[in-house]
């Protein structure tokens, strides 16, 4: 049976990037995404949003930029897996924590966070094709396989 270890997400930052080196140098930045999901309240039968919050490593040249050009509030798209650390803390208690390490990180919406018109911020996770309304031009749905 084969392992998959992948993470799509797309939301807004809660804080401004945070960007530290590694004692060799390497870049290492780290962000919070908030990706909201939609529930149906029970008892009011009323949508409601509650917000999902995750830890983001970005590492080299990627981080930099990401360090660069993004602040809170902007969207981003992160395409990555998802890695579990555990640690001994100071006081000696033990810590464990979950994160994303981004493979990619595609910044989306307009440079003042304001979404730009069009579809050249559609995210395509990284080895996916993206699919241009010339592939289904002139099919139908005898065409389907299923």
């Amino acid at each position: 049976m084969a392992n998959i270890n992948r993470v799509v997400l797309v939301g807004n930052l809660t804080r401004d990037p945070e960007l530290r080196h590694t004692p060799s140098g390497t870049a290492v930045c780290s962000l919070r995404l908030a990706v909201n999901s939609r529930r149906k309240d029970g008892a009011t039968g009323e949508w409601t949003e509650k917000p999902n919050y995750f830890d983001i490593t970005v590492w080299g040249n990627q981080g930099e930029n990401c360090a660069q050009y993004l602040s809170k509030g902007r969207p981003v798209a992160i395409d990555g897996r998802l890695d579990w650390r555990e640690w001994e803390a100071q006081d000696g208690s033990k810590r464990q924590a979950v994160e994303v390490i981004a493979e990619s990180v595609q910044f989306l919406g307009g440079r003042d966070g304001a979404p730009s018109g069009g579809g050249e911020n559609q995210f395509v996770p990284a080895g996916a094709a993206a699919a241009s309304d010339a592939d289904f031009a002139g099919s139908t749905d005898d065409d389907i396989p299923f």
